[in-house]
């Protein structure tokens, strides 16, 4: 399965035409899945948030800087949260943050950060998170990302290890890369947890989807029907994805 791509490749394999099912379609199905996963007990409240930040990026970078804050303040609603930012960029650079329980401090430190060209570098991340949820339980792995360049059977191998701790992956994919769209897929599938791509520039589609895990992070389902039945439209698409309640 060594299949890798470039940034900006069109698989030869995925149709660009009107049977390609839409970002909306992908954000319904992707809020079905969401209603089945549960928190393993002792991790409700922690979350690490991946980021990709080559290039790319850049303007995803700036949207999450701002998203993030209001992660925090729809969890906080709840029982609070707690973000380890973990991203990429340029020549083998990858760094994993201390646990920030303020969004004023996230911010801050996201701040200082420049997107840089590079190539993907998902294993790092996955490792990252082993790496956390070896100390501390973590309810779930947030990526957002647009590509991927990597041997899939490496990270899947990752992601598989993490579906044995208890810890879904929620992946936010930018564009229609076929490549990344399989294996972010698969990853989402060996972890028990979801897939959504989204449109460039629809900030809020994506602010309304990060909110929605964070909320499901702090408080689980109960926390996320809770959030649907007030209107939140990240919390309706994330529900319909989501596996049945274990």
């Amino acid at each position: 399965m060594n299949v890798k791509t470039g940034k900006g490749a069109v698989d030869p394999r995925v149709r660009q035409d009107a049977s390609v099912p839409s970002a909306e379609s992908d954000v319904a199905a992707f809020l079905q899945k969401a209603k089945e996963i549960a928190p393993q007990p002792g991790s409700v409240g922690r979350l690490v948030f991946a980021l990709d930040a080559t290039m790319s990026r850049q303007p995803t970078w700036d949207q999450a800087c701002q998203i993030q804050a209001e992660m925090f303040q729809e969890a906080g609603k709840i029982s609070g949260l707690s973000i380890k930012l973990v991203y990429f960029r340029g020549f083998g650079e990858c760094r994993a943050s201390r646990w920030f329980s303020s969004g004023t401090e996230l911010a801050q430190a996201m701040s200082r950060i420049s997107c840089q060209g590079g190539r993907t570098q998902i294993r790092k991340v996955l490792s990252a998170a082993l790496s956390a949820a070896d100390t501390e339980k973590i309810a779930a792995l947030v990526y957002v990302g647009d590509c991927m360049e990597e041997d899939v059977d490496a990270l899947c191998d990752k992601a598989g290890q993490l579906g044995m701790l208890g810890v879904p992956m929620f992946l936010f994919q930018e564009g229609r890369d076929g490549v990344a769209e399989r294996a972010f897929r698969e990853m989402a599938r060996l972890t028990n947890g979801a897939f959504c791509r989204f449109d460039s520039g629809s900030a809020q589609q994506l602010a309304d989807l990060l909110k929605a895990v964070a909320v499901f992070a702090s408080g689980g389902r109960t926390a996320l029907q809770q959030l649907e039945k007030q209107g939140g439209k990240g919390a309706t698409l994330l529900l319909q994805q989501l596996p049945s309640a274990r």
